[in-house]
């Protein structure tokens, strides 16, 4: 029978401006990897049609946010488009210990505060557009937001982009099949780091002894 290495899990972090097709990705991701669970952010963001609370975000008020705030709850959070978005702390520990990844589609902004508090524990992963023109398309056809909200989030991409010399690796996006198994790709070579399989010492000290 093959002996499994205990390993601490890991953070993914997927970012990119709007558009680009990290919320794709990450579905996709969840999908077909039973060992990835998704980090369910708070949001002070109005609840979209499609959208359910508590798997897709936790909806909560500006006032509940701040108390969250205040109490340290969040491993990140951010201020992005006019609405409150942060990171409940507790789930995403109680899932590395028990050695399952977590993924995250977050901003710059949260990328950086999760290097700051858990850097041994992230993985960071910036996913850019093929073209602005394409960009553009992709936020024009999904048809989630209003003209308006469209140009908003065109005049903030080239900000966001700015930051991808920042993450440890960047996937360009031109098809949605090729990036998805870059990521998969990605993963599977950190869950192998030798510093994340804490099981690792005891498993080559039986190794050793049995030979």
């Amino acid at each position: 029978m093959t002996e499994e290495i205990r390993r601490r899990g890991l953070m993914l972090v997927l970012s990119s401006p709007s558009g680009a097709g990290k919320s794709t990705l990450s579905r996709r991701l969840i999908e077909s990897d039973g060992n990835l669970v998704m980090s369910v952010s708070a949001t002070t963001r109005p609840k979209r049609p499609t959208e359910v609370d508590g798997r897709d975000y936790h909806f909560v008020s500006a006032d509940r946010f701040e108390a969250m705030r205040k109490e340290d709850a969040f491993l990140e959070h951010a201020m992005v488009f006019g609405h409150s978005y942060g990171t409940p702390a507790a789930a995403v520990h109680e899932a590395l210990e028990a050695g399952r990844d977590v993924l995250f589609d977050i901003d710059w902004q949260g990328a950086q505060q999760l290097k700051e508090r858990a850097r041994d524990d992230l993985v960071s992963v910036f996913i850019l557009p093929p073209s602005h023109a394409e960009l553009e398309r992709r936020l024009k056809t999904r048809a989630q937001d209003s003209p308006e909200t469209v140009r908003t989030r065109m005049s903030k991409a080239a900000n966001e982009i700015s930051h991808w010399p920042e993450y440890d690796y960047v996937i360009v996006n031109h098809d949605i099949e090729m990036a998805q198994a870059q990521l998969e790709a990605v993963l599977s070579a950190e869950r192998v780091r030798r510093t994340r399989q804490i099981g690792l010492s005891e498993f080559v000290g039986r190794l050793v002894r049995s030979s």
